[in-house]
């Protein structure tokens, strides 16, 4: 077992925090609890130097809690596209709203009334209190569990119910009740820039003296991986409808599931016609249908083979009555938000329509078959 106890474990830790710990982070400079909640929101899954500029751009747009829960839906998408994992996005915006109307447009100072709100786990709600409020809170995320799985040897993968409890024991023994603050974000420095997960850096670590893992020579054994496995595939089709003046045909996902909230190209069944989905559904025939390389994205559970189908109206389709849809162009769709990958693929179709409006030669319904060369992408 480490020779690290609650005496011995929080000092070692903030005296290095005081020396090599990280100090002057855009959250850090003026640490209210709106802006700690929106920075540990973002820095799940995602690394400090991904979110800085897209911290400091959400929080000019949205600089307290009543602008955020005031911004429409898609402004908010908007200003958070590229980040992605965008159920995140429409959290902050839900759980905004409810502390408006709950909580007298603060987010409250309580574990359990913060944990009720959307996408506030139990780590987040205390890194909240800790870091903003000097609550004393134990912290337990990506960094703190592979810091305290290596230098306590706890087996397993932090991911299931058993270990769970085993690192949240450690972490609620393990926190001091002075400098919660300084204490948790040195944990959490420490698992990003020294107790690393690839070629961590022992030789430097405040915590190595008494380190299970290091003594055993098992570093890369903690924490344990988790478990592989296949994920599934699913095909769709996803259409690239362009009119006479280059517009695009631009649909808003459902709340829930793929892309939730966020505009996309129209999504049909991977055995569906297109030309006869454009026709019944716009009411125009087509002058042109080019099928683009099938690309795969890989989402967190499965992985989807989407394969592009660009559609070329022969005139301009009247006005779409449905609020979830418009049209766009595809170099400058506006404030919408949008996937990275369907912002990357709105360009691509772009330059093939340019190529196609260049050449007037083209019969009046063209099909072309381009499977080669698909492409990957990850949300």
């Amino acid at each position: 077992m480490s020779s690290w106890t609650h005496r011995t474990f929080a000092p070692a830790l903030l005296a290095w925090f005081a020396r090599h710990g990280r100090h002057d982070l855009p959250w850090q400079r003026d640490p209210t609890p709106y802006r700690v909640w929106i920075s540990e929101v973002m820095l799940q899954q995602t690394q400090v130097a991904v979110v800085i500029p897209y911290f400091e751009r959400f929080v000019t747009h949205f600089p307290d809690l009543a602008t955020l829960a005031a911004a429409p839906l898609d402004e908010v998408l908007h200003v958070w596209s590229g980040l992605g994992y965008y159920a995140r996005a429409r959290h902050l915006h839900q759980a905004a709203q409810q502390a408006c109307h709950a909580h007298g447009g603060h987010l409250p100072a309580d574990r359990a009334q913060l944990q009720a709100l959307p996408g506030i786990g139990r780590s987040t709600a205390a890194a909240i209190l800790s870091l903003a409020h000097g609550q004393r809170q134990a912290i337990l995320d990506g960094n703190c569990k592979r810091v305290l799985a290596r230098c306590f040897a706890v087996p397993g993968w932090p991911g299931t119910a058993p270990v769970q409890r085993q690192l949240w024991d450690l972490a609620e023994r393990l926190t001091p009740l002075a400098a919660v603050a300084d204490y948790n974000q040195a944990m959490m420095d420490l698992g990003a820039t020294c107790c690393t997960r690839a070629q961590p850096g022992c030789d430097r670590c405040p915590l190595a003296a008494g380190c299970q893992a290091y003594r055993q020579g098992r570093v890369a054994d903690y924490p344990a991986a988790r478990p592989r496995r296949r994920l599934p595939v699913r095909q769709t089709r996803l259409l690239l409808i362009a009119d006479p003046s280059g517009a695009v045909l631009l649909q808003r996902r459902p709340p829930a599931g793929i892309w939730g909230g966020l505009y996309v190209p129209p999504v049909i069944a991977a055995d569906a016609d297109p030309a006869a989905w454009c026709r019944e559904q716009l009411g125009l025939p087509i002058r042109r249908v080019e099928m683009l390389p099938l690309r795969r994205h890989s989402f967190t559970h499965f992985q989807l083979d989407i394969e592009p189908v660009a559609l070329w109206l022969t005139a301009a389709a009247a006005s779409i009555g449905d609020s979830d849809w418009c049209w766009a162009d595809p170099r400058h769709p506006g404030r919408l938000g949008l996937p990275t990958p369907i912002k990357a693929l709105l360009i691509e179709f772009h330059g093939i329509s340019s190529q196609v409006s260049a050449n007037r030669s083209i019969g009046d319904c063209t099909t072309t078959a381009n499977r080669a060369g698909g492409s990957a992408h990850r949300s």
